[in-house]
């Protein structure tokens, strides 16, 4: 890809979590080299403003950074309030922040539960029950939630997991109705990524080398290989665009065929 705007998001302000690395690091470049603004929110503020400063470097003025624990309710209105200041507006969310964590229903312990939920899908609750009151000035726009193939497809040792990301794939249809019903020209989608390339594999080794990791996750994978965080980002483009103006309540499989097994 060149570093230059092609304009597919020109003059779209977007909001994206879990900036400082992977998902939300891949998509937030992408998306200011097609013309958006973006502002990148992390816990780890330090690591959002060196993404900031990197895409600024290719785009200058295009990336902003704020510091952000989503699970926290005071955090996101101080924090929306200062990237719709920074961008002077906003119109795309992109709640991508995630973590794994627990195993099975008797191995997970309830405060593991609680937090993978807090971090998986309250956080998602939080975002579009907050951003949207700033989205709808600027209208239309565009919310992108980032479930998972395993929302969809239940493992027998992901109980948390499974039950987050199942609740983000109906929590961003129930907004979209709502925001359908309300008239406000904001669409919710959610995207449904099985194992990409990024950071989160270097905690799933276990013993073996990421190469290793790799080759072992491929081989559950149709296509036959780990995507890449610009195949995701593809896919958060197109939706963030207008594109995509009559797709919402919707769902995209970036899986490499494993729901089609």
């Amino acid at each position: 890809m060149t570093g230059t705007a092609k304009g597919r998001v020109a003059g779209k302000m977007a909001f994206i979590t879990g900036g400082a690395q992977g998902l939300g690091e891949a998509t937030a470049l992408m998306m200011a080299r097609e013309g958006a603004k973006v502002t990148l929110a992390d816990i780890n503020v330090k690591g959002a403003e060196d993404v900031a400063n990197r895409i600024n470097a290719e785009v200058p003025g295009a990336a902003f950074a704020v510091e952000l624990d989503v699970t926290q309710e005071d955090q996101w209105k101080h924090a929306l309030a200062a990237a719709n200041d920074a961008m002077g507006g906003m119109n795309v969310l992109f709640n991508n922040a995630g973590i794994g964590g627990g195993t099975t229903v008797e191995d997970t312990d309830f405060e593991t539960f609680k937090h993978v939920q807090a971090v998986d899908v309250d956080s998602v609750f939080l975002g579009c029950k907050h951003a949207i009151s700033y989205m709808v000035p600027h209208a239309p726009g565009s919310i992108i939630n980032t479930s998972s193939i395993a929302g969809l497809i239940a493992g027998h040792n992901m109980a948390a997991y499974n039950a987050a990301k199942a609740g983000v794939w109906l929590l961003s249809k129930s907004v979209a109705l709502h925001c359908a019903k309300r008239g406000y020209r904001i669409r919710s989608n959610s995207i449904h990524p099985t194992f990409i390339d990024t950071p989160i594999l270097d905690g799933m080794a276990r013993g073996i080398s990421r190469d290793e990791l790799k080759e072992k996750l491929a081989r559950q994978v149709p296509l036959g290989v780990v995507g890449d965080p610009d195949d995701v980002a593809y896919a958060v483009l197109f939706l963030a665009s207008d594109e995509s103006k009559f797709i919402t309540g919707s769902e995209i499989k970036i899986d490499g065929g494993i729901s089609a097994m």
